[in-house]
């Protein structure tokens, strides 16, 4: 198999279209491990660490597997956090932009009836956290009964979280005859004693090449506590970074260093467990479109955080957990990006770091605290750079997007308006053709559609002049 690009993977036109606009231009290795075996639908156990592309892994077999005309769900992907589900819908979403597939990512502290209300749409891929699946299948509200792929996603974050009991349950409602995944940094007792359990002959993947310095530039410095804010000022004067996320240990500490920060006028945010879901998903969504530059987390954001161009990792506080210092770095030094991962280590997080480099297999580098005279050389660039909004260069949700308008038509199921009216109506437009509508949501009141190929103007003005099952419907460009 030609291992340099996706043309030898029996994939569909319209998933290696979405691959080829979203730059997906090489597999990764765990791509190239996974992707036959899933085509192939083999059971699989993947050791694999993030940042690895593992996501895309599953998600470009699932979106070519997808049976576009079934209504109820093919797929379930457990993951650990809101945040991560999220990310996951959206990659789901990108790979299947053009075959239409539908993915939505249920999770708690969202009101349960509007996730009740989606899943009574057409919905190809569920990703959701144990928590809230389990809640839907006890109340019926999500049909299993035509899962054909299981994922469970950071199946070790599951354990460490205390998911594990809610995840074995789910697998229990899921039809035996399925294909499962499992994917985990790590595989402790309890992971392989559940893979042995409930998997049929599981292939087993382990990328191991991915914790290196290959990508990433490994350093520390050690630091009095007292000093660490003098130090972390200094540090990105002299890095200067494009974006930064800075970790920290508690929620007091990111408030805290987030304060200090904003008081010095950087273009910074912060994100944590204790803040309001809409709150954390904005921050995440400013993150990404480039709103500001540096971002102050404590670990519950380090799953989910999916930026390309991440340029600097900084432990403000050594991870308690050796685990955790692989996923907060591994968020720079993404999709054959470089990056750094800067470590503050104080007397207290010495203990700490014994545990890390013996898990990652290599000794931090230990670097000089950077002198007056080189802070001094590097804060005009730093100046000019915090003066301008930071350039994302890889927005692959922007980038599939742009051709892409959603319409809003003010009418649905009361209308007895059906997919396959709206599909039939708008195809009937001169120079529009099926292959130029995406996604259709049908509400009782109203309908979205996703109009491809930068032909949505063309139909909302053809719209004003076109009736749906004989119905005149007003038809407008969705807010959203």
């Amino acid at each position: 198999m030609n291992e340099s690009n996706f043309e030898n993977y029996q994939l569909s036109n319209e998933v290696k279209r979405a691959l080829d606009v979203l730059k997906y231009n090489q597999p990764t290795k765990v791509q190239r491990e996974v992707i036959p075996q899933v085509l192939e639908n083999k059971d699989l156990i993947v050791k694999s660490q993030t940042g690895s592309g593992k996501t895309a892994a599953f998600a470009i077999p699932i979106c070519e597997k997808v049976v576009w005309e079934d209504n109820k769900p093919q797929a379930l992907v457990l993951t650990p956090t809101r945040e991560l589900a999220v990310q996951v819908r959206e990659d789901i979403t990108n790979i299947g932009r053009f075959k239409r597939v539908k993915a939505l990512a249920i999770y708690g502290r969202e009101p349960f009836s509007i996730q009740k209300d989606e899943l009574k749409q057409k919905t190809h891929v569920v990703i959701g956290t144990p928590g809230r699946v389990m809640d839907h299948i006890e109340q019926g509200t999500l049909d299993l009964e035509q899962i054909k792929y299981l994922v469970i996603d950071e199946a070790d974050e599951m354990l460490r979280m205390g998911f594990i009991d809610e995840v074995e349950a789910i697998i229990k409602q899921v039809p035996p005859n399925r294909v499962t995944m499992l994917y985990s940094a790590t595989l402790p007792k309890e992971i392989e004693k559940l893979c042995q359990k409930y998997m049929k002959n599981p292939i087993n993947v382990e990328i191991t090449t991915e914790v290196t310095t290959d990508n990433i530039l490994h350093s520390m410095f050690r630091v009095k506590k007292d000093s660490k804010m003098d130090l972390l000022k200094d540090i990105t004067i002299v890095e200067n970074p494009d974006s930064c996320i800075i970790f920290c240990n508690t929620q007091d500490q990111v408030n805290e260093v987030m304060t200090e920060l904003q008081q010095s006028n950087y273009s910074c945010e912060a994100i944590h467990g204790g803040l309001e879901q809409e709150k954390r998903f904005s921050v995440m969504e400013g993150f990404k479109s480039g709103d500001f530059r540096y971002l102050v987390a404590t670990d519950v954001a380090a799953r989910g955080i999916d930026v390309d161009n991440v340029s600097l990792v900084i432990n403000y506080d050594v991870p308690m957990e050796k685990e955790s210092y692989v996923h907060r770095t591994g968020r720079t030094g993404r999709a054959g990006n470089k990056g750094k991962a800067i470590t503050f280590v104080t007397n207290s997080g010495e203990k700490y770091l014994k545990s890390i480099e013996k898990y990652i297999g290599f000794e931090l580098h230990t670097r000089e605290i950077p002198s007056e005279e080189e802070i001094k050389k590097a804060k005009p660039a730093f100046d000019e750079k915090m003066s301008e909004r930071r350039i994302v260069k890889n927005n692959k949700t922007a980038r599939i997007n742009q051709d892409i308008m959603k319409l809003h038509f003010n009418g649905g199921k009361k209308k007895k308006i059906r997919a396959v009216d709206l599909v039939g109506t708008i195809s009937n437009i001169e120079n529009v053709t099926a292959e130029d509508i995406g996604i259709i949501t049908i509400k009782d009141n109203w309908s979205y559609v996703d109009i491809l190929n930068g032909k949505g103007s063309l139909v909302l003005e053809a719209m004003e002049h076109t009736t749906v099952k004989g119905k005149k419907i007003k038809v407008s460009k969705a807010k959203k």
